[in-house]
């Protein structure tokens, strides 16, 4: 991977080895997973858990977690306070789409 394929913009990996080797696998298609991800997280306005855009979308909730990541890390996404129980029992945190960032008054044009 490049300089500018690293994460959050490509998947990450913690060490050398398998996880390598499964994110050079779906780096392809993660940004492509990560729009239809966003697209699930902003029909819950409320919030949804992984789990739940992972059934929603009858996708591997293995493949969805790490897009969750990405989106948070990127921004798009933030945690709504809330956790509701998962497949596992245990309590999982609820996404929404991030408010927008405030405009900077000083910003010609409100840009």
């Amino acid at each position: 991977m490049t300089d500018d394929h690293v994460y959050p913009d490509a998947p990450g990996f913690k060490a050398l080895g398998p996880s390598q080797d499964a994110a050079v696998a779906i780096a392809p298609r993660a940004p492509r997973i990560r729009a239809v991800v966003f697209e699930e997280i902003a029909k819950h306005p409320a919030g949804v858990t992984a789990d739940e855009i992972a059934a929603a979308l009858g996708m591997s909730v293995l493949t969805v977690r790490p897009r969750v990541s990405e989106l948070r890390r990127l921004g798009e996404i933030s945690a709504t306070g809330d956790r509701r129980c998962n497949a596992s029992g245990m309590t999982a945190s609820t996404w929404r789409v991030a408010p927008p960032l405030p405009r900077d008054p000083g910003l010609k044009g409100g840009a």
